[in-house]
């Protein structure tokens, strides 16, 4: 029995439409530009960064915004010792969850460290700005260690 001509089309995947940031996500990014980080309030008290557009708690739209630091403390981490192409840096770094002064609910970001071992839960780091920013997430350019945890 012969085998069936198997059918080929060549596809590659991608979002060909583009999407209004609104006006929580949309406030968050102009902060950005401004070099200013922006949460809001939840109903429970918490401050979120980045924003949401809906209270995890009541559903309801989150309408009151804060500033938020742009230093903050590591609450958890992983090494990526060999980053691939599309990782926000070309030499080691560490994914890092970012508690911001002013904000509850810890944000991802990349930290730069000289090795794993300079890297730990606790520790201070602060904002390193793009020179120019442009209203994107990648305006921060990464966080940086500030010295000893506090």
């Amino acid at each position: 029995m012969s085998q069936p001509d198997l059918l080929k089309q060549p596809f590659e995947l991608g979002f060909t439409y583009t999407r209004s940031t609104g006006p929580v996500v949309g406030r968050f990014l102009t902060g950005l530009r401004n070099r200013e980080i922006i949460g809001n309030r939840a109903s429970d008290g918490r401050v979120i960064v980045p924003p949401m557009e809906y209270d995890p708690v009541t559903a309801d739209a989150l309408d009151e915004f804060v500033p938020v630091s742009d230093e903050g403390v590591i609450v958890s981490w992983a090494w990526v010792s060999e980053p691939r192409e599309a990782h926000p840096m070309e030499k080691p770094f560490a994914w890092a969850m970012i508690r911001l002064k002013g904000a509850d609910v810890p944000m991802i970001h990349c930290v730069a460290a000289p090795e794993e071992s300079a890297v730990s839960t606790g520790a201070r780091v602060k904002a390193r700005w793009v020179d120019e920013p442009r209203g994107y997430i990648t305006d921060i350019a990464c966080f940086e260690l500030m010295g000893d945890a506090s």
